[in-house]
């Protein structure tokens, strides 16, 4: 038994010039580690045949899987189907069932002529396994060549992701014997990588061979994934679960959730857990902060809704700020953030509250009052915290950055850290 290797290839060259993100291979990567086959490389290549020939030529020599999307459609900008047809042999010839899925499209779900650039998706190179398309007419195709699967979808995300449900994965399931691929995961706050590294060093050095650890650092927190393989799921799970504990216990001071979840999801889960109510008053963040919270499913049951104040005759009438308060001492200042989470606790009649303003730039900064200056107030009715960051961004990452700091203020208050 051994680890299969797979290469995913995103051809188009709306990739290579950034008009198209790329989500397809993330996660298709995602599909293929939980299946427990590890993905080598990820590589975009443009509409270009000798290109695409000399990927799939160079991809040959480590994968035993080889995954494309893209190129498949009507136009003469699609090349793929032509490119593999000189890759590995045959003639095009007409599925029956590709042909009659891209006739029942056209003319009982888009209600449109079918013409005879739409029926050419119906050929496909006679050397290959296809893959009928449920969600769309391009077909998908399995290719064979020196023992490598290349399997060849649509671009289209929607598409792609139904063709790899419905038959690639499970395919490779019955190809190949697949190892357990196990991850844990923790989220850490308040520790840079640089300290966090130093601080687990002796763990690291002392981990088994097999389990690795890896660094994400993002938006000031650092998640740590320890990662392993094996074809014994109790075996492989049990093991990586020592060592994470040990892991845990090294960061137990900077822990913010020993699951793969966002931060927001990491709050929620508090919240639910102690049938609280929380709402957000914002200024420099412009509803950023309520916008995470929301990103998460089912986040109504806890978080009750957002005043953003970003003029300060907002903060005055809906918050209560007083005019002598911000003349004294700016919209930016502990004392405005104060009576901001008052005022946000009072109209939102919430259990907890998080408040924020601060200068984001790229102007508006001052010698006492830097760009990139906030203030942060989170509580309850009867106690809150403050605290003043000071970042160094840009606007955007600033905005960012300030707003999971708050949620993780926020957070600390609640659980009393």
């Amino acid at each position: 038994m051994k680890n299969i290797n797979a290469s995913i290839v995103t051809i188009g060259d709306e990739l290579l010039i950034g008009q198209v993100i790329d989500t397809n291979s993330a996660w298709m990567a995602q599909q293929l580690n939980a299946i427990g086959i590890t993905v080598i490389r990820r590589i975009a290549v443009g509409d270009n045949g000798d290109d695409i020939i000399r990927i799939l030529d160079d991809e040959s020599k480590w994968a035993e899987v080889i995954l494309m999307t893209g190129g498949l459609g009507p136009t003469s900008d699609d090349k793929t189907k032509k490119v593999l047809l000189q890759y590995f042999g045959g003639r095009l010839v007409v599925n029956e069932d590709a042909l009659a899925n891209v006739k029942y499209l056209f003319e009982k779900v888009f209600k449109r002529p079918v013409t005879d650039i739409n029926l050419e998706q119906a050929q496909v190179p006679d050397v290959c396994e296809v893959i009928q398309n449920k969600r769309g007419t391009a077909p998908g195709m399995i290719f064979y060549k020196n023992n490598i699967i290349y399997v060849s979808m649509p671009g289209v995300p929607y598409e792609m992701k139904g063709i790899m449900e419905d038959a690639v994965i499970p395919m490779l399931k019955q190809k190949f014997i697949l190892p357990i691929i196990v991850h844990r995961t923790l989220l850490t706050a308040g520790i840079g990588e640089s300290a966090l590294a130093e601080k687990i060093k002796d763990f690291e050095d002392a981990l088994p061979k097999d389990i690795r650890v890896a660094y994400l650092p993002t938006y000031g927190m650092v998640r740590l994934r320890l990662s392993t393989s094996g074809f014994d799921k109790k075996i492989t799970e049990e093991k990586i679960n020592q060592e994470f504990e040990k892991l845990k216990n090294f960061t137990k001071e900077y822990l913010v959730t020993d699951e793969d979840e966002p931060l927001q999801a990491a709050v929620g889960k508090i919240l639910t857990a102690k049938n609280k109510t929380v709402s957000t008053a914002e200024s420099c963040t412009g509803g950023y902060i309520a916008h995470l919270i929301t990103t998460v499913p089912g986040s109504s049951k806890y978080f009750e809704g957002s005043i953003v104040s970003y003029s300060n005759e907002v903060k005055k009438q809906r918050l209560g700020v007083h005019e002598n308060t911000l003349n004294t001492y700016g919209a930016v200042s502990e004392e405005t953030v104060i009576e901001m989470l008052n005022g946000l606790l009072h109209q939102m009649n919430t259990d907890y509250g998080i408040a924020v303003s601060g200068i984001m730039g790229p102007d508006g900064g001052a010698p006492d009052k830097p760009v990139g200056t906030a203030w942060m107030a989170a509580g309850d009715k009867k106690n809150y915290r403050t605290q003043k960051i000071n970042l160094r961004f840009n606007r955007e990452r600033n905005i960012e950055v300030t707003a999971m700091m708050a949620l993780n203020f926020l957070r600390k208050f609640i659980v009393g850290v």
